[in-house]
């Protein structure tokens, strides 16, 4: 079926296979960066609501905090994908153009602060009672500056998520991106691998409460 000369997933009629295999691939990737996305987001709602109290939830907020990983290292393969396919001159790519300019400053900022705030979560589970004064201020002060930067990333990118996250799940779309399961397979995958990591890691947290008696207070 097509709609004023395009076909189903937006690439103009009459193209080789080959651009249209190309196309197919840029839809795909934008389709797996959304539904991960809403992945993160609900996550990352619940990783907050344990914020409010985490010396009291402190076990959840590690668990959560745990399976937020790999999901957000897909998040990033995809984007970074995007990002080195458009830069490298990929025809499909570069039709899809780029994001707006701001998101595309922000974008570093995002990944360096993800990355210290996770890291040094985890950190402060394994590392020895010395270092747990300057890692938690790391954590502390990642957070602070990560929530900023996050929020104008998600406002940036929220109609497009919601646009394109439903089309994988819905049988009227589904079909008309191929490789809609392995995508879902892929972010099904990391969130059972993040739990497993989650329950492997909820035991550092009496070690941790031990080492400082007063954190998260």
């Amino acid at each position: 079926m097509s709609v004023d000369g395009r076909d189903r997933i937006g690439a103009p009629l009459g193209q080789s296979r080959a651009e249209r295999r190309a196309e197919a691939g840029v839809a795909g990737n934008a389709r797996l960066t959304a539904t991960n996305a809403v992945v993160l987001l609900v996550l990352l709602a619940a990783e907050g609501a344990t914020i409010l109290r985490v010396r009291q939830l402190l076990s959840p907020h590690v668990f959560i905090g745990v399976v937020l990983i790999p999901p957000v290292l897909v998040k990033m393969a995809s984007t970074g994908w995007r990002f080195v396919r458009y830069y490298r001159g990929a025809a499909a790519y570069q039709r899809k153009g780029p994001p707006p300019l701001l998101l595309r400053l922000l974008g570093p900022a995002v990944v360096i602060l993800t990355l210290v705030l996770l890291a040094s979560g985890v950190g402060l589970l394994l590392v020895s009672r010395s270092w747990l004064p300057l890692l938690l201020k790391v954590h502390k002060a990642s957070f602070v500056l990560w929530f900023g930067a996050m929020t104008v990333h998600v406002l940036g990118h929220l109609g497009e998520v919601f646009r394109l996250a439903p089309r994988d799940w819905l049988r009227r779309t589904r079909r008309d991106v191929t490789g809609a399961g392995p995508r879902q397979w892929l972010i099904a995958a990391s969130l059972v691998v993040g739990a497993m990591l989650g329950f492997l890691l909820l035991s550092h947290v009496g070690h941790w409460l031990a080492q400082a008696p007063g954190a998260g207070q």
